[in-house]
Order: structure tokens, then C-alpha cells, then sequence
């Protein structure tokens, strides 16, 4: 069993990308800059937007952090991203989620520009990546092809088995998976809360890639020997053991399926380092107008 480790992977990534920045500011051209928009204090957001204004430091970027009370509206919250858009120092931007639930999450997605939509969120994006054109790709996604190509992992005619159907995972890594590529050319079946009998699924999974958002739900009698596992999941599962008070999840049960793997990624130190990695990475390319040119 071979760990796919998320720490190192990203770190070589964001090395990759530290390089191309240093040539793009010698050679004259403007310091890649990402703004994150952060409502209200949920916990797991604060932790995951500090993670990103770290990565951009490291990498070499200029970042901007706008808060806003969880009270803002929706109409402030559009105002907010009307500016970004017009603000052309500003390269790329995320509204980090959950929002607030009085906010209408589609209608500020759609609010954000397709060239600066660097989260891949976008119904253009979207469009664009299910038709093999040009786009950025959700940042999980993206990490995810991009742990495969590190690992010279062999996707060509397996068969991969998505678990979780969500327009940020689930629906975009079925896509890529099944499109022509080096890294993708699967046979991909989609499994969701209405498939009858998952394992029956998993079991036949040469790649099994989980984004369900339940603890431990994979265990070891639903992967073949051999398989590629993938978890997505993380969750805080109470555990009076530790100081915090909780301790961080999977959507595998990591210790009884690992042992059955060929490649697994952890949780922590897995998918979830390639995110961010891969948000530094779309920033990159609107910068030097890879995408959107």
C-alpha cells in the first residue's frame, strides 16, 4: 500500500508554481494576486481561508481577505463581488461556503465572473469542463487529477466509482474521470444516497473516489484488494480523548481499507491540501491569461 500524501504532493505543486511566479514578476509581469470572501465565522471556513492566505505567502502571490458579519445581505454580499470584478489588480476570487442561509449560494456563484472564478464554481466553467474546453476546474477535482498524475497512477479502461453526486465533487470528477486524457479514460459509474446496494458498486471499483460526507462509511468488505481509494470526506467525528475534543474523519475507515489498497490517501494530509494547492494553481493561470485569454 502506497499513501498518496496530500503534504507532499502539495508542496511540490506549489513549489512548481513559486518557480513560474518568480519568472513572471523578472520578466515584468504583475504579482498574481487571489481575494477570499469570507461571511460570518464558521470555523471550518476560518481554518480553511487562513490555509489559503498561507499558501499564497508561500507561492508568492499578493492576497486579499474581505469579512463580512454573518448578518450581511445578499445584495451587500453582490455589491462586494461587483467590485472584485472590476477590480482589475484582482486576478481571481473565491466567496468561500457555506453561506449564511439567507444568501442565495447559486445566485452569488453566478454573480462572479467566469475569468475570475478561480474556485471552478461557475455555470461557464462548468460548461466548458464537461465539453473539454479551456476552464477552471474545481479546485478538489483538479487536486485530485493532479495527486493521479504525481503518482503516475494507471487510469486508462478502469473502472472508477464515484460516491457523491455534489456539483463541487462528485458531478465534475465523474466527468474528468470519463473523459480522454492520460489520467482519465475510466468506465465510471456514479453512486448516490438512492443507489440500492453501493457496495455491490465499490466492489468492482478499480479507482473508488468518495465524497459523501459520512464518517468511516466505506469499509473494508466494499473495496477490492488492490483498489485505488480516494477520500474526499472529512468530518468531525466527538472524541473526549483529545485536547480539541474531536477528531477528523474520513468517508473510509482508514485502518481496516488501507491494508487493502494499492493507493489511499490519508485524512488528514490528503485531498484536502490538493485543493488548495490546485485554487493557487487556477490563480496562476488567470494571472498569465491561460485560460481566459
Amino acid at each position: 500500500m502506497i499513501l498518496l500524501d496530500g503534504k507532499k504532493t502539495s508542496a511540490e505543486v506549489k513549489a512548481e508554481i513559486k518557480i513560474e511566479v518568480d519568472k513572471l514578476k523578472a520578466s515584468g509581469g504583475k504579482t498574481p494576486h487571489l481575494a477570499a470572501v469570507l461571511v460570518g465565522n464558521d470555523g471550518a471556513s476560518e481554518t480553511y481561508v487562513a490555509s489559503k492566505v498561507r499558501s499564497c505567502e508561500e507561492v508568492g502571490f499578493k492576497s486579499t481577505l474581505i469579512r463580512m458579519e454573518a448578518s450581511t445581505t445578499e445584495e451587500q454580499l453582490l455589491e462586494i463581488i461587483h467590485g472584485l470584478n472590476e477590480d482589475t489588480d484582482i486576478d481571481g476570487f473565491i466567496v468561500q461556503l457555506p453561506l449564511p442561509k439567507h444568501i442565495n449560494e447559486e445566485n452569488v456563484t453566478k454573480a462572479i465572473l467566469p475569468n475570475k472564478d478561480v474556485d471552478g464554481f461557475h455555470p461557464v466553467n462548468v460548461g466548458r469542463m464537461s465539453l473539454g474546453q479551456p476552464s477552471y476546474i474545481s479546485a478538489t477535482p483538479y487536486g485530485i487529477v493532479q495527486m493521479l498524475e504525481k503518482y503516475n497512477i494507471d487510469t486508462q479502461g478502469k473502472h472508477c466509482v464515484v460516491i457523491g453526486r455534489s456539483n463541487i465533487v462528485g458531478r465534475p470528477m465523474s466527468i474528468l474521470m470519463s473523459q480522454a486524457g492520460k489520467f482519465a479514460n475510466c468506465t465510471v459509474t456514479v453512486c448516490h444516497s438512492k443507489t440500492k446496494d453501493i457496495a455491490s458498486f465499490t466492489r468492482s471499483a478499480d479507482i473508488l473516489i468518495v465524497a459523501l460526507g459520512k464518517a468511516e462509511f466505506v469499509t473494508a468488505d466494499m473495496v477490492k484488494e488492490g483498489a485505488v481509494v480516494i477520500d474526499v470526506g472529512i468530518t468531525r467525528v466527538v472524541d473526549t480523548t483529545k485536547k480539541s475534543g474531536f477528531a477528523i474523519k474520513g468517508d473510509v475507515k482508514f485502518d481496516e481499507v488501507a491494508p487493502k489498497c494499492s493507493y489511499i490517501t490519508p485524512v488528514p494530509g490528503g485531498v484536502g491540501l490538493m485543493t488548495v494547492a490546485s485554487l493557487m494553481k487556477n490563480t496562476l493561470f488567470s494571472a498569465k491569461k491561460e485560460i481566459y485569454k
